[in-house]
């Protein structure tokens, strides 16, 4: 398991663009699970469906993207490559995700060279799916 003092050392992000919690499942180059949890005072509440709290879906995006990263990442070496997304393709939005709900994101790599992957990323809330979408990332220096 990864923690959060782990997560932010590695994202190239900064506060308040952080969306993994956790990374609970790891397999380098090939699997990564993260955990969202989505709280009622989250910063994007406030202008997107201002009478009714819904995580807009970008975000969504940005926590599958996020999570993808920790496919490059390796405790025992320091990376000095960053991964960057590079397109998403085919993003679905099925269910609402709404405050209090925990988005559990999977993402495997589907083919992956030195500097590239191509992932399925699948978020879930319990057990709906909630969003998917395809991604390729690429590796600068």
């Amino acid at each position: 398991m990864i923690n959060f003092e782990e997560i932010k050392n590695f994202l190239p992000q900064k506060f308040p663009y952080y969306m993994v919690d956790r990374i609970i499942e790891l397999k380098e180059r090939e699997k990564v699970v993260g955990i969202k949890n989505i709280t009622g005072n989250e910063i994007h509440f406030l202008g997107h469906f201002p009478d009714t709290s819904i995580f807009p879906g970008t975000m969504i995006l940005e926590v599958m993207a996020q999570t993808a990263t920790f496919l490059f990442y390796s405790k025992s070496k320091r990376q000095k490559m960053n991964p960057f997304l590079g397109v998403v393709k085919e993003a679905r939005f099925l269910k609402p995700v709404l405050p209090g709900d925990q988005l559990r994101v999977t993402v495997l790599a589907l083919r992956t060279t030195k500097d590239n992957a191509y992932v399925k990323a699948t978020a879930k809330v319990e057990e709906s799916i909630v969003a998917q979408s395809d991604m390729i990332f690429v590796r600068r220096k």
